[in-house]
């Protein structure tokens, strides 16, 4: 068995654990919310079609928009609650979990109406002649009568779940799908392999039970409703219990660490929570692989401790600023000054390098068509088509460019920030919107298009910590300040092309960095 997929095996039982709490969790709210409303549509038949129509229209949301959505509305419910003294997290576990019990809804619901109204007027009618008032007859004859029905949409919606709770990643919440998004980022397809199989294998695994439950129901076997009943029984023990000793965990609560979703951000969250281990013998948690905004609220809100932003993304983004100043030092101080008075985060100071947002493309097609600065690339940009990670068509830099250098491409298109790269190598794009620290620009020969009128702000990499940690481990922010000026924009290319290019692991990429003298 190879070092790398040891390596792999080792984070399973986190991973698989954590995906398993998610999904029953979402299953159990399922079932508690969609049954009793069920039941209740088949009392009221004239709002069966705008219930179920709205349970349709919640199921044509997109999984992941879906689960995005849950981090402001969570963050505004919590703003409202936090006065009753009601403490609300908008990422992690809880997001995951509305967005994942929302999703199941639809299968379960509908098979409820169909089992109860299904069922045979004329036991219906039979157990109403003996006697038996409205609650008696739904409890004894009804629901009885329909559960295996009921089950069927519970195992339509158990695979649902499953597969849906892997991409519950970018909202900060564990799952297996931590290592489907860091192994596209890395290009570790072994992480990838290893996700897939593992959240394909519980689906598989959690259907055949629910499957087991149906049979005995449909068959009255009483065997295998008590060997399914057991097994359910046990899993949703295990989920429970590891759930109560994560919680009531002994010692100081870790130092949690946030990490975007590219390869640079998990090397430069692995060597934060390396730096602080060595300095200062605390524990550290990892949360990777969160979207850009999550980041920074989930810093805000103290959700998580650490991360490495950048000034351009806070200028642009949640300053929302569209001047820009000449000097790379104002941009800083600017940034600085905001996030202080506005949101109490403090910078603990830059780490040396920027990384910018740059136009790359081809080396030999620069050179055919003489493409030197973005001026000269305007030109050509009706014919050339460009591809852009999943944020940069809506970012202000990207409108920004299209205004002052009347860009037009014959076709954008948004794809994953590792699968760009590929992209404009076998020709798919002709040009991208490339990270100026990645490895792979020198490793696939592509040549950067100068921004010649200085249109996008630099992106000075800066430690981001929340005002909890300021006041919690001034021993923490300490440690972290010994990184300042620490990195230059070489030595981040090639830890950077260490990862992508050859395959190491962003831990050790990190390690071998602080370990030099």
């Amino acid at each position: 068995m190879s070092e790398a997929l040891i390596q792999q095996l080792s984070l399973l039982p986190d991973y698989g654990t954590a995906h398993l709490q998610l999904s029953l969790t979402a299953l159990f709210c399922g079932v508690a919310f969609s049954v009793p409303l069920g039941v209740w549509i088949t009392r009221n038949p004239r709002l069966e079609p705008a219930v179920l129509g709205a349970a349709s229209v919640l199921q044509t949301v997109p999984s992941l928009a879906l689960l995005a959505l849950m981090v402001p509305l969570l963050a505004g419910l919590g703003v409202l609650l936090s006065g009753l003294g009601i403490e609300l997290r908008s990422i992690g576990f809880l997001p995951a979990v509305v967005a994942l019990s929302l999703y199941s809804i639809l299968p379960i619901l509908r098979n409820t109406v169909t089992g109860v109204a299904g069922v045979d007027p004329a036991l219906v009618e039979a157990a109403r002649g003996v006697g038996m008032t409205d609650r008696q007859r739904l409890v004894r004859v009804e629901l009885p009568l329909a559960l295996p029905v009921i089950v069927a949409g519970v195992r339509t919606a158990t695979v649902w779940v499953v597969g849906t709770a892997t991409l519950a990643t970018p909202v900060g919440a564990t799952s297996l799908g931590n290592y489907i998004f860091s192994g596209l980022q890395t290009r570790n397809y072994t992480a990838v392999l290893v996700g897939s199989l593992a959240a394909a294998l519980l689906a598989i695994g959690l259907d055949a039970l629910v499957r087991m439950l149906e049979r005995g129901l449909v068959e009255r076997s009483r065997w295998r409703i008590g060997i399914a009943a057991a097994l359910g029984i046990a899993l949703c023990a295990y989920a429970a219990g590891a759930f109560v000793v994560s919680a009531s965990g002994a010692g100081a609560r870790p130092i949690r660490i946030g990490a975007k979703t590219f390869t640079e951000q998990y090397i430069l969250s692995e060597l934060l929570a390396e730096q602080i281990a060595r300095e200062t013998g605390r524990e550290t948690r990892l949360i990777q692989s969160l979207g850009s905004t999550v980041a920074f609220d989930a810093l805000r809100a103290g959700e998580i401790d650490v991360y490495v932003e950048y000034t351009g993304t806070t200028w642009a983004t949640i300053m929302q600023r569209k001047d820009l100043p000449e000097d790379r030092a104002d941009v800083l101080a600017g940034v600085e000054a905001f996030l202080a008075a506005e949101h109490g985060v403090r910078v603990v100071g830059g780490l040396g390098f920027e990384n910018t947002y740059a136009l790359a493309m081809r080396r030999g097609d620069a050179q055919a068509r003489r493409i030197g600065t973005i001026g000269d690339l305007a030109r050509h940009a009706p014919n050339l088509s460009i591809g852009g990670d999943y944020e940069f068509f809506a970012r202000a830099e990207w409108r920004a460019l299209e205004s002052v250098y009347g860009l037009a491409f014959r076709e954008e298109r948004a794809m994953d920030s590792a699968l760009m790269y590929q992209a404009v190598a076998s020709g798919e794009v002709d040009v991208i919107s490339a990270y100026s620290t990645d490895g792979r620009i020198a490793s696939l020969d592509l040549a950067l298009v100068e921004d010649d009128r200085g249109v996008v702000p630099p992106y000075d990499a800066i430690v981001l910590v929340s005002p909890d940690l300021v006041r919690r481990a001034p021993d923490v922010v300490a440690a972290l300040a010994e990184l300042n000026d620490r990195i230059d924009e070489a030595q981040m290319q090639a830890m950077n092309a260490a990862v992508d290019h050859d395959g190491e692991s962003p831990g050790d990429v990190a390690r071998r960095f602080l370990d030099a003298p």
